[in-house]
């Protein structure tokens, strides 16, 4: 049963929020989606490719009260994780330790605070952990817009930020959603994209999008999407370096945890083709690079090595 929270609770969370280091913090009320019809096209496309869990947990994404029952508002947090580093073959985003415990971490302390100021208050954070739509909640919560190539823009941030929420059983005033879309006429992010994967504005068929070819994709590529995947060893950030946003409002990040590592920043392609699964889990276990599993590490290290399409041994590959 959600109750209602203390008179002035609201500003007590956000700047609760601040203080743990997030950078935004809204509130927004948890319910169905706008953009549900725009997620059920993109479904039905078969954009998703094989990220089948994706529709499996669909109907709990078209209405974000079904992940945990009793919820009903949710405090949705930003964390800047660094725009202002040089391209490089590993996504900005991968080049230190997995941000999810870093975020849960930080959420889990304001929710601990929530506790002190409401007992028994319940709660669940969520960071790209659960059948939720974020960037759905966190537009709702004002913390920006829509980007063309489907990421949440914020006039003062830019794009590379880390999404998080914190959901709980408390009656809270939300924040007013961004409403306005500053892209106007701009297409840099569709005409930057080297494989073409934002087929229309708003619209991004992961099937084609090298973040999905080198992290979520199983199995071995194709000719076709060996050549797709370029100099990219993990994820891909053109879309994001082209947004006029980032390009005037990105900044170095403040958390710690977010420096790049070396390892990261220049790794070396060929050491890939002869790591085993436990030199793989002692140099990269602890960060996002961990989820492609060293199969698919290796696969990616074939492609860049070897410039795309001739997929051979990539420790005979050019760094």
């Amino acid at each position: 049963m959600s109750r209602a929270a203390p008179p002035g609770f609201e500003l007590r969370l956000k700047t609760q929020a601040a203080a743990a280091g997030f950078d935004l913090a809204g509130i927004a009320t948890l319910g169905p989606p706008e953009t549900t019809a725009h997620f059920d096209a993109w479904l039905d496309a078969g954009h998703h490719g094989e990220m089948g869990y994706m529709a499996r947990g669909a109907e709990l994404r078209r209405d974000a009260r079904r992940p945990v029952e009793g919820m009903v508002s949710a405090l949705v947090v930003a964390l800047n994780y660094g725009g202002t580093q040089p391209p490089g073959p590993v996504a900005r985003y991968a080049r230190f330790a997995d941000y999810h415990r870093v975020m849960w971490d930080k959420l889990d302390g304001v929710l601990t605070w929530v506790r002190g100021e409401v007992p028994d208050a319940v709660g669940r954070s969520f960071v790209d952990s659960g059948p939720v739509l974020e960037r759905d909640l966190a537009r709702r919560a004002g913390l920006g817009w829509f980007g063309k190539n489907t990421l949440l823009i914020h006039p003062k941030l830019g794009s590379f930020f880390f999404l998080g929420a914190l959901f709980l059983d408390l009656e809270l005033e939300p924040d007013a959603p961004f409403a306005t879309d500053h892209c106007g006429a701009c297409t840099r992010c569709l005409e930057a994209c080297p494989t073409q994967a934002i087929v229309a504005p708003h619209v991004v068929d992961a099937r084609r999008c090298i973040s999905y070819l080198t992290i979520e994709l199983k199995g071995d590529h194709t000719d076709e999407q060996a050549v797709m995947v370029g100099d990219h060893l993990f994820g891909c950030d053109i879309c994001q370096e082209v947004c006029p946003w980032n390009v005037k409002f990105s900044r170095d990040a403040s958390e710690p945890a977010f420096a790049p590592r070396p390892e990261l920043t220049e790794p070396d392609i060929r050491s890939f083709g002869s790591m085993d699964d436990a030199a793989f889990k002692a140099r990269y276990g602890d960060t996002p690079l961990a989820r492609a599993k060293r199969a698919g590490m290796q696969r990616n290290a074939a492609a860049v090595g070897n410039g795309g399409g001739v997929r051979n041994d990539p420790t005979s590959s050019h760094q």
